[in-house]
């Protein structure tokens, strides 16, 4: 095993300072209590122990979204992706999304592409977290990735923004921002909404928090009540109405499609990239091959896209022979809903599967992590989230858990900061270790 490797199954150090994490949460006191709240009701959401990752795994995860990221910007592929999106996925403004998730299992060959989000939650709370991880202790300080800049990364998530409304708006100022979402307040990551309020207020953006379905489209322009007096210039899309179908979401989608507010993200990001059977595509060395991706580039994604494929009536007695080897989830599926482990199916659940709409993976076992829980060394599973912006990794966080997906309901885990250790062997190698290195097993 590597260093990374080790720690995660021997260090059962708590890394997690709370009186820091509430610093970094409540930065105004419109803020306070934030975390008092958080902990009441969302006790797993905060882990207190950091993930180790190797330096190869993080290069491979970057180079993994980078070559994604172009065959995505290929005519060929936005043809094919489109054939089965709603007609809004076609509409091109510009922006090209928002927080884009991509999460990872790593094992020992490296990441392997569990899915892509396009309205992936949690980076505000990620980044919080992994400052108050970070001034734990002083033995961290020479363990954490310096190439994160988590002191300036709020400043990047506007950067951001800015970017997205410069990419339709051109020189136009940005006034405000609506984040939007049904029901915002009753929301699991309802707090983040908060936060990305207060950090566009911090930089001169007026902004609020409204729900979706009080929209109005008028004159133009769109309204909403939480803005009284000013039009909404930018909407920080959190549905999961990725293509404003919904008939209570009729006046974003009528603003959006007349162009009169920058939405992100929005319905083509999702159709492009979200959109699970694109993993079929992004699999298909053949298919690659025959657009011109270069031979480095399907390489990458080879090693990383585990196979994945339809599943139709017309080869479900083979699906249903290799369901143990399976993971199915819905081609439009976010946040592990509908979605099931082959070994666990019961015969009424693959009934419903084969009524359509999903896709068939190959099972990808997740890495673990060693946890203290009361007490009690307990082993959990991880996976790694890199959020990103047009192919760039702004931050890397990982989610432990147990169960099929990842479900914040796990005691010692949740939300957890990511280390990205030295490049340092332990076999054959003499060199003194981190301080962290207290945290080996004796064995």
């Amino acid at each position: 095993m590597n260093l990374a490797e080790t720690l995660n199954l021997g260090c059962l150090c708590r890394t997690l300072n709370p009186e820091r994490l509430r610093q970094q949460l409540e930065t105004d006191p419109c803020l306070q209590g934030m975390l008092d709240g958080l902990t009441a009701t969302h006790p797993h959401l905060f882990s207190e122990t950091a993930v180790f990752v190797d330096p190869g795994m993080r290069t491979a995860v970057g180079q993994a979204i980078a070559a994604i990221e172009r065959v995505v910007a290929l005519p060929a592929y936005q043809q094919l992706a489109l054939t089965h999106a709603p007609d809004i996925a076609r509409h091109d403004f510009g922006p090209a999304g928002v927080f884009m998730g991509y999460d990872f299992h790593l094992g020992e060959h490296g990441p392997r592409l569990i899915e892509i989000n396009t309205n992936a939650g949690g980076a505000l709370l990620n980044a919080a977290l992994a400052r108050a991880h970070r001034d734990c202790c002083e033995p961290m300080q020479g363990l954490m990735d310096a190439s994160s800049d988590l002191t300036h990364i709020n400043q990047s998530f506007v950067a951001m923004f800015r970017a997205e409304w410069q990419a339709q708006r051109g020189t136009q100022p940005l006034r405000t921002v609506l984040i939007t979402d049904d029901a915002p307040d009753s929301q699991y990551l309802a707090p983040e909404f908060a936060l990305a309020r207060q950090l566009f207020l911090a930089h001169g953006i007026t902004a609020a928090v409204g729900d979706a379905r009080e929209l109005l489209w008028k004159d133009g322009a769109l309204w909403h009540p939480a803005l009284p007096g000013v039009a909404v210039d930018l909407v920080y899309n959190r549905l999961t109405d990725f293509s404003l179908s919904d008939p209570t979401h009729e006046a974003l989608r009528s603003a959006y499609v007349a162009g009169a507010a920058v939405v992100t993200p929005h319905p083509r990001a999702h159709a492009l990239f979200a959109d699970k059977r694109n993993l079929i595509t992004l699999g298909d060395d053949a298919l690659l091959a025959s657009w011109g991706v270069s031979a480095g580039d399907r390489r990458i994604l080879q090693a990383v896209v585990p196979h994945t494929e339809r599943v139709t009536a017309d080869h479900a007695d083979a699906l249903w022979a290799r369901r143990r080897q399976l993971f199915f989830k819905p081609v439009a599926g976010y946040g592990a809903k509908a979605a099931y482990r082959g070994d666990k199916l019961t015969r009424g659940v693959w009934a419903d599967i084969l009524a359509g709409g999903f896709i068939a993976q190959a099972l990808v076992p997740p890495s673990e992590r060693l946890v203290d829980v009361d007490g009690v060394p307990t082993r959990l599973k991880l996976d790694l989230r890199a959020y990103t912006f047009r192919g760039q990794v702004q931050l890397l966080a990982a989610r432990t858990y147990t169960g099929q997906t990842t479900n914040f309901r796990t005691a010692g885990g949740g939300f957890s900061p990511v280390v990205v250790l030295p490049a340092i062997a332990l076999d054959g190698d003499t060199r003194p270790l981190p301080p962290l290195a207290v945290c080996l097993p004796s064995s």
